[in-house]
């Protein structure tokens, strides 16, 4: 069983994360902006239409293409209840821990009985020196590329550097449409982008209890 067991890294087609920059096992490269979002439906008539028209302008303007992922994931509301908990011990005036244990209490059986949900807005911007197949495809296995290029590729500094520059050429063009349109856009980090994947490819982390300081 041991011998015919196949690492579950092999099916990942990252071959590393460096200065913020996806380096694909077929030599593609990815950057990963967040996005932020629009009430939109808060907007007036005019307003829509004029955000409608420059997100048009900008997708017209790319001669390459881009994936938005929308991820949705419950809140974990953890972390916050520590905060409390924490600032609770803290008080010194017995009506206000009385009032901050409530709030704590309040929260817990409001989160318990409702399913809160997150959403973040993320937008790849692919760059590869050789030209990829094209298919259909969705979801987060598809910001890698192809999934059938078995040869990996070795990139020194030199190449790397070369690549980045058309990449963060192709980053710029899209922070700079978006940003036309009234959304804000940043850009992950080496720590952001491992963090993101690992919670793709772990979702139930979240679920686990948090460790003790």
């Amino acid at each position: 069983m041991a011998e015919s067991s196949t690492s579950t890294q092999s099916f990942v087609p990252i071959k590393e994360v460096r200065d913020g920059v996806l380096i694909l096992k077929d030599g593609g490269m990815r950057a990963v902006l967040i996005a932020s979002s629009l009430n939109f439906s808060l907007k007036a008539e005019d307003e829509k239409n004029a955000i409608l028209f420059q997100f048009q302008d900008f997708l017209n303007s790319l001669d390459f293409s881009v994936e938005i992922i929308i991820q949705s994931r419950k809140l974990d509301i953890r972390p916050y209840i520590a905060l409390l908990e924490e600032q609770e011990k803290k008080q010194v005036n017995d009506l206000m821990r009385i009032q901050t244990t409530e709030y704590i209490q309040f929260i817990k059986s409001f989160t318990e009985g409702t399913n809160i949900m997150t959403k973040q807005f993320f937008v790849v911007i692919p760059y590869s020196p050789a030209t990829l197949s094209t298919g259909s495809v969705s979801g987060l296995s598809s910001l890698f590329g192809s999934k059938t290029a078995k040869e990996k590729v070795s990139v020194s500094d030199a190449v790397f550097e070369e690549n980045r520059t058309q990449l963060e050429q192709r980053v710029s063009v899209v922070e700079q449409g978006l940003i036309r349109t009234g959304i804000r856009v940043k850009r992950l980090d080496t720590e952001s982008v491992i963090e993101l994947f690992y919670k793709a490819f772990n979702p139930g982390e979240t679920e686990k209890p948090l460790k003790a300081n």
